[in-house]
């Protein structure tokens, strides 16, 4: 607990600090020391940071500010995220708070930083963050996708954010980008903390990974040619131990070989790109690269990645949500679409779908006039009581 004299200088030291200045033309808050923020923090295992190696690659709203935060999971990873306080923060008071992360591959600093930051600027406290052994977060073995432990990450994210005195515990939301999505539905059925539960741009990774494309799935003779290739793979990395990258989403051509790759992209599209292709390329290459993110950074998952979404497929206990509210948003060009229809018409307790009108599967990842964010503020305002 706090002492009373703590408290009074903590506040002082808040006043101080929220006095209105000017940032590059633009009417700021200057920043509320991490070290008094992390005051208010009730969990052992974690920390706040200032954010002085910035490098998110959306445009910074500089009244929104942003720190560096680091929290424990149940299976030991240090989580890394970004928690972003609304305008004019005040940690007297108490916020509701959502927790985001995605797309599959992706990094904070990229698509889930860009919504967390809309989602302060509409009144929240939001926290994006990297799943364990991708970006900044911890793990010796790098770039392993995992539906388990990434659902794992979103209730650690929960011990976050609730444990922070200035959220109200009982008013927290999820939202999962891409193919978080999944992780996100799934962690909402088993976490009574999580109140409400948005998708965007929705991949079950679990279908995707084990049964291929819709219109593509495998059939019984490629499904067994996959398990064999990536049987091999970890046979051998077992031998050598040594990470082997590869596809995280495996095709099989017409002779029966397995399609396979050890870097996401190239360095350049061919012309005649399929267009789904090129509009990824046009992200993760192009407008929003990061170092950090597997899918910009010349490089791939860890070739043994399909294991855990062969073993465990999300959304089998999506009956779990009972009447937690879900919404899903999808593009009527999204290539994705199906996935979203497809949970929505298994969802039996409160839900919602927004089909935005032109909008393609990336263009949810960071278009401002396509990603309805007025309506997923309204969603999570409503919900979060």
């Amino acid at each position: 607990m706090i002492s009373k004299k703590k408290k009074m200088i903590l506040a002082a030291m808040l006043a101080g600090v929220m006095s209105l200045g000017v940032v590059g033309g633009n009417v700021s808050y200057a920043a509320t020391p991490a070290k008094a923020l992390a005051a208010y923090s009730q969990m052992k295992q974690s920390s706040i940071s200032e954010l002085d190696n910035d490098t998110r690659v959306f445009k910074i709203d500089p009244s929104i500010e942003a720190k560096n935060v680091r929290f424990t999971n149940r299976f030991g990873f240090e989580v890394a995220g970004h928690l972003y306080l609304p305008k004019n923060f005040d940690a007297s008071k108490q916020y509701k708070a959502v927790v985001v992360t995605g797309p599959f591959g992706a990094v904070k600093e990229q698509s889930s930083g860009l919504y967390a930051q809309e989602l302060a600027k509409n009144g929240f406290v939001a926290m994006a963050f990297d799943p364990s052994m991708t970006g900044e977060s911890s793990g010796s073995r790098r770039n392993m996708g995992s539906p388990e432990i990434f659902t794992e990450d979103y209730h650690a994210a929960v011990d976050f954010v609730s444990n922070l005195k200035f959220v109200n515990p009982n008013q927290v939301g999820a939202m999962g980008i891409c193919g978080l999505s999944g992780m996100a539905i799934t962690a909402a059925g088993s976490d009574s903390r999580i109140k409400a539960v948005a998708t965007s741009a929705m991949y079950d990774m679990s279908e995707s990974i084990s049964d291929h494309y819709n219109g593509a799935y495998y059939t019984p003779e490629q499904r067994e040619l996959v398990k064999k290739h990536i049987a091999e793979k970890r046979d051998e990395e077992a031998k050598t131990g040594k990470s082997i990258r590869g596809a995280h989403e495996l095709g099989v051509d017409a002779k029966g070989n397995v399609e396979t790759f050890d870097t996401m992209f190239p360095d350049n599209l061919p012309a005649d790109a399929n267009p789904v292709i090129k509009d990824f390329f046009g992200y993760y290459v192009g407008r929003a690269f990061h170092p950090r993110a597997i899918n910009s950074n010349k490089s791939a998952w860890d070739a043994a990645t399909p294991y855990g979404f062969f073993d465990f497929q999300l959304m089998s206990n999506i009956e779990e949500l009972g009447n937690t509210p879900v919404l899903l948003i999808t593009g009527d060009k999204a290539h994705s679409k199906y996935f979203s229809d497809n949970v929505y018409a298994k969802i039996k307790g409160p839900k919602e779908e927004i089909v935005v009108p032109g909008a393609t599967h990336v263009d949810l990842y960071d278009q401002m006039d396509k990603i309805p964010f007025a309506k997923l503020a309204a969603f999570f305002n409503k919900n979060l009581q």
